[in-house]
């Protein structure tokens, strides 16, 4: 497929930032981690699905991606989405670790495997992974270790909170073969860190940049929210700036989606303490234009990078992917997804553990997987999730090769969505250079509205109700 470069001139703002197209697109939308999103799974999908799916893929014989959900947390964030355990308990995080090596050998043995599997890319998310001690970090490993090989050149990185790691951490960390780690930070105006509960301070924040440097971390990426409470455009540009001052790799600035009749911990908050919209404009506008004068090139969806990060190099080169993750260099990988609430994507399925430890324990105590829930995917699902692929990561799509790749009549096959496509071309949100659909740069910030149309799941139902918005 064609890739298209991205501006990352101090005119970003400019040409990327259009506040009127903002405010009529600014809908609910699926973020497009997978296709079909994850509200689409179903209970039908049972264990023996994804053991099929297990084996179908043990006989590609290709490097996976391995996900480890670690959900223990010592302190709640109020604004937090996540499926997390609050304690101070080790002894919880020690049993879960013992229960994630059964999860792991059951898998492996599904898969037949006679050697180690080869790996590519790992991530522990959470919750907060560095809750685990080191010898339950070590443990973990240990038992990753005896089911897989983890290759040289991978990807292998771990979410860390600022606020509760040492200097022998990250050592230990490196010495695992992390290379790569993501920095929560969300803002560091002190109003606001006390509106939801995490209080962390630019030193804290700049000691662990300088330790992953010192053990040879490869790339280093710093999380952002805006639309949090008692933020405004002025303190929100404080923080960017003290970001930049320490030179990240990548940079995700993330939309605050406050759904308290979904997540509790976010009833907490304050609505009366919400940024108006036009200040959330702002913040976007100002982070924008400040993030291009830094030099960081505009990615998609909330992520931006140096131009010599491997996801810019990866974009221009027309090779980048979208996962459970976010954006990845990693060429459609089969994830193998461990630990509650996770989710993996096997061959053309996708699935998803069980929610609470209760259950996940279980279920393996009774040589079960913790299958909860999933889907496998029909043709049209595998095409559109390509489709939609392309025009979240690399904002173009030559509908000829696509036609000729999936032995289809582009214009025929998406007839509806090309007439649903004409007022979003005349909105400016996309264009049409011969063949090949293009998502010009003021259009980028939008995306997951292009995508969208090209969403047959979302057509049917028309839920949108359960989702963020669009920014």
């Amino acid at each position: 497929m064609t890739s298209v470069a991205n501006p990352s001139s101090a005119h970003e703002k400019e040409v990327l930032f259009h506040p009127e197209l903002l405010k009529k697109f600014d809908i609910n939308g699926p973020r497009y981690t997978s296709y079909p999103s994850a509200d689409r799974f179903h209970n039908e999908f049972s264990e023996a699905d994804y053991l099929g799916a297990l084996e179908r893929v043990a006989k590609v014989d290709e490097p996976l991606s391995l996900y480890f959900h670690l959900p223990f947390c010592p302190n709640i964030c109020y604004y937090c989405g996540c499926n997390k355990i609050i304690t101070k308990d080790h002894g919880r995080s020690a049993k879960y670790i013992k229960y994630l090596a059964k999860e792991m050998a059951m898998v492996t043995k599904a898969m037949c495997s006679q050697k180690k599997i080869p790996v590519t890319q790992l991530h522990w998310g959470g919750g907060t992974p560095t809750f685990l001690s080191h010898e339950e970090m070590i443990e973990l490993m240990q038992h990753t270790r005896e089911h897989f090989e983890l290759l040289p050149g991978g990807e292998y990185s771990i979410e860390i909170d600022p606020r509760r790691v040492t200097e022998k951490d990250i050592a230990l960390l490196a010495e695992l073969g992390f290379n790569r780690i993501s920095l929560g930070v969300q803002d560091f105006n002190l109003a606001v860190q006390e509106a939801v509960h995490r209080v962390q301070t630019i030193e804290e924040t700049q000691a662990v940049m300088d330790w992953s440097r010192k053990y040879g971390f490869k790339s280093r990426s710093v999380d952002l929210i805006y639309g949090l409470p008692k933020q405004t455009p002025a303190t929100f540009k404080e923080t960017v700036d003290a970001v930049l001052a320490m030179n990240p790799d990548r940079l995700s600035v993330y939309n605050y989606a406050h759904l308290p009749h979904i997540f509790k911990p976010q009833r907490r908050i304050a609505e009366a303490d919400l940024p108006p919209a036009a200040d959330k404009l702002d913040i976007l506008s100002n982070t924008i234009e400040r993030l291009g004068e830094a030099g960081y090139v505009f990615i998609g969806m909330d992520h931006f990078a140096k131009p010599d990060d491997e996801l810019a190099i990866a974009q221009k080169e027309g090779k980048l992917h979208r996962n459970f993750q976010g954006y990845s260099t990693q060429a459609e990988c089969d994830l193998l997804a461990f630990g509650i609430s996770s989710i993996g994507k096997v061959d053309d399925c996708y699935s998803q553990n069980m929610r609470t430890l209760d259950e996940y324990y279980e279920a393996l105590d009774h040589g079960h997987l913790p299958v909860l829930r999933g889907l496998r995917l029909d043709q049209d699902d595998l095409l559109r999730r390509e489709l939609i692929g392309e025009l979240m990561c690399q904002f173009t799509l030559d509908t000829k090769t696509f036609s000729k790749s999936h032995q289809i009549d582009f214009q025929t096959y998406f007839k509806t969505e090309i007439e649903e496509l004409k007022h979003l071309g005349e909105a400016g949100l996309l264009d049409w250079e011969g063949d090949t659909i293009l998502v010009p740069t003021k259009g980028r910030l939008l995306a997951r509205r292009v995508a969208m149309t090209f969403d047959r799941h979302l057509r049917e139902s028309q839920a949108k109700g359960t989702y963020s918005k669009v920014l």
